[in-house]
């Protein structure tokens, strides 16, 4: 089933529904003295017709309005409340609309979880009064509708009525207040700031949404998410239904107890599994509110890029050069022109002009609207997945700009002549170098045919990536588009698995180990070493050593008999039991897999360079559990250590099907004993031309587990 804009229609949960009653509200009551006045003389400054019902026991009118003392004596259940009262004052009135039906409300106090202590008891009694409504907070400022009409709103803002727009949800009032000031052109739809989220979280808000066929795009800015499994099923659907989400996380807190005895836990720090979330559920990230907002109207205009092929026009070197930094950076192609495009360009530019993308066209062509004309039209059939006309306006009020007029003229014909197909699939962008270098009347005029006004180089860059990054995911495969699931806490004592003991759990799962076995003593070292084949490596074989090269206790390409004997002489004084083990030759890379458990975010799986340079240099990716293989090779693509396992300057090749075998393999692992795994580092797992092998491992489970 398909709704009014086509997008697929799914279920919509009961919470969900309350907040889109909330939303779009019928009837309206606010609690309070002047911040409540403030809440509606908001409403009708923003057209909300509706009756508003003021509730208050000392005032007998507020902004005019007759007030009642209580809930009870309200004419109906409201669709939405405002309560701006003290904190236990607000308890007593949540619950008392609870009773009555009402759809939902935005609670404005502080002093709730936030400040600790009292508070969080507090809000616990706010949770339970709310029963099964909607609620905005506490601790935060409700939202406006500039769709229907509606604010639920404390304080001035700045948004406009609009038809169709994006929706931001963020749980900072203060940052909600300004992003409706913006001057960045974008047509918001919904603001909508939730504060302590204790009853309505980012998903539920997410999911009433994605029932409004006027909102094109959601963008996020979060503290933290408390439900990631509700959050990446919310994130999926949009997906699904064709609109996208654009997530700013702020903040670096621990999330959760970590675990320290492996290099994997260091490197999947929350920031991490933060990125991973949003890569795994087709969500754009961004790093500030410019980018947020670009992001958003790109997005608004043209939805989600098929891929980040870039044409660039400018009649400038330093802005065509400028563009083509900025693009590298987010991973933006910049392909040569097919030859027919090259051909009509050399036609209207002339000899003297050196036809490549980013394209500096020069400025002979200038006030010439039929040569420009023909000159954006070629570029704008090159093929590319966005195309970017840069063009920055003098400061004046003046209604005509001579000479920039008939750039954008001839840029509006050149892109209304192409098929509708073509320009959707190829969207034509305006882009300024800086943000105030683009008047309102042209941004305004942009949207109006379709073409995206974009402010700034570089936040128009991230937001092509952004919107590329999206389309990659919705055209994935449905594999590599599940959701999330909750991983329940492990049972018991965490134990360590000696190497041996890990490796072989390893091995049983179809990785690769090298050939090698325990001894009791110094002879019996040399003689499984004479036996498996010099040369060879003389570990400790302990429970209770994470890494051993800190500790002395291993020693690695031992060529003879004496030197297996020496070496085995010195471990075995410290640390009893020995490995012994082939030593693996040939590495064309050495790296580490592993796998950690977050009490959020479930399994993750980490993969990168390894050896002694794992933490130092920080080259890894990671993966939310499960995956696909089509990811793993994504995420090794995207390590700065790939070149060296396809050949780097002459040297051998790996067999890369081989090493997503590997790290699949420690992935299907993690899944079969999810129940127990606490975590696992591979490290290093040596690549050679042939073979992918396993050479250290450390695994720690619970004690519950089966192979303990």
């Amino acid at each position: 089933m398909k709704d009014a804009a086509g997008r697929s229609a799914g279920r919509v949960s009961p919470h969900a529904q309350r907040v889109r009653r909330m939303l779009r509200p019928a009837t309206v009551a606010v609690a309070g003295g002047e911040v409540a006045a403030e809440v509606i003389r908001q409403c009708r400054a923003i057209g909300f017709r509706g009756p508003i019902w003021p509730i208050n026991n000392r005032e007998d009118r507020i902004e005019g309005i007759a007030t009642f003392a209580r809930v009870d004596d309200l004419p109906g259940a409201p669709d939405a409340s405002f309560l701006a009262v003290r904190p236990e004052s607000t308890i007593e009135l949540l619950g008392a609309l609870a009773r009555r039906g009402a759809g939902g409300a935005v609670c404005y106090a502080s002093g709730f979880a936030e400040a600790g202590g009292k508070g969080a008891a507090l809000q616990e009694r706010l949770v339970r009064a709310a029963g099964d409504m909607a609620v905005f907070g506490p601790n935060c400022y409700g939202f406006c509708n500039y769709l229907d009409g509606c604010a639920l709103w404390p304080d001035h803002q700045g948004g406009r009525r609009v038809e169709r727009g994006v929706a931001i949800i963020t749980q900072s009032g203060n940052i909600a207040l300004n992003l409706t000031m913006q001057r960045r052109h974008v047509p918001i739809a919904y603001m909508m700031s939730i504060g302590n989220k204790a009853v309505t979280d980012v998903h539920d808000c997410m999911d009433a949404l994605l029932t409004d066929p006027r909102v094109s795009a959601i963008g996020l800015h979060i503290e933290a998410l408390q439900d990631v499994p509700a959050f990446s099923r919310a994130a999926l659907a949009a997906l699904d239904r064709g609109v996208p989400i654009v997530a700013l996380k702020a903040g670096s807190s621990e999330i959760g107890a970590r675990l320290t005895a492996s290099h994997t836990s260091a490197l999947a720090g929350p920031e991490v599994l933060y990125a991973a979330l949003f890569e795994r559920v087709g969500v754009a990230r961004v790093h500030d509110l410019d980018e947020l907002l670009e992001t958003l109207k790109l997005l608004h205009v043209c939805g989600s890029l098929a891929g980040r092929r870039v044409s660039s026009l400018s009649c400038s070197g330093g802005d065509a050069s400028l563009m083509a930094d900025l693009g590298s950076r987010e991973r933006l192609e910049f392909p040569p022109f097919p030859a027919q495009v090259e051909a009509a360009l050399h036609d209207t530019l002339g000899e003297h002009v050196t036809i490549h993308n980013p394209l500096d066209y020069q400025t002979a062509i200038w006030g010439d609207e039929k040569a420009m004309t023909d000159c954006f039209g070629a570029v704008l059939r090159s093929g590319a997945d966005a195309n970017a006309l840069i063009l920055d306006f003098p400061n004046t009020d003046a209604d005509a700009i001579p000479g920039w007029d008939e750039v954008v003229d001839a840029y509006l014909a050149a892109d209304a002549r192409r098929e509708s197909t073509q320009r959707r699939n190829s969207p034509a962008l305006l882009v300024s170098s800086m943000a105030e270098l683009l008047p309102e009347t042209i941004a305004r005029r942009m949207l109006a045919a379709g073409v995206a006004p974009m402010q700034g180089l570089r936040e128009c860059t991230v937001a092509i990536a952004g919107a590329a990054a999206i389309g990659a995911r919705r055209a994935a495969s449905p594999e590599a588009r599940s959701p999330l699931a909750a991983l329940a806490a492990t049972r018991g004592r965490t134990l360590q698995l000696d190497e041996l003991a890990a490796k072989s759990a390893l091995a049983a799962h179809g990785l690769q180990v090298p050939k090698g076995g325990a001894a009791l003593g110094v002879e019996a070292a040399v003689e499984l070493a004479a036996a498996i084949g010099y040369p060879v490596v003389v570990k400790a074989l302990s429970a209770d050593l994470a890494h051993k090269s800190e500790f002395g206790a291993v020693r690695v390409n031992l060529g003879d008999a004496e030197a297996v004997r020496v070496a085995a002489t010195t471990i075995a004084s410290q640390h009893g039991v020995l490995l012994v083990e082939k030593m693996v030759t040939g590495a064309l890379l050495e790296m580490i897999v592993g796998v950690t458990r977050d009490a959020q975010f479930g399994l993750n799986l980490t993969f990168g360079a390894g050896g002694v340079w794992v933490e130092l240099l920080g080259d890894c990716a990671t993966l939310l559990l499960p995956t696909t293989r089509a990811d793993i090779e994504s995420g090794l693509r995207g390590l700065r250590c790939f070149p060296l396992l396809t050949g780097h300057r002459g040297t051998q090749s790996a067999d890369l099907e081989k090493v997503v075998d590997a790290i699949a393999a420690v992935g299907s692992f993690a899944l079969a004993h999810a129940d127990s795994l606490v975590e696992l580092d591979v490290n290093p797992f040596i690549v050679t031309a042939r073979e992918v092998v396993a050479v250290d491992a450390l695994l720690r489970v619970s004690e519950s587990s089966p192979l303990v």
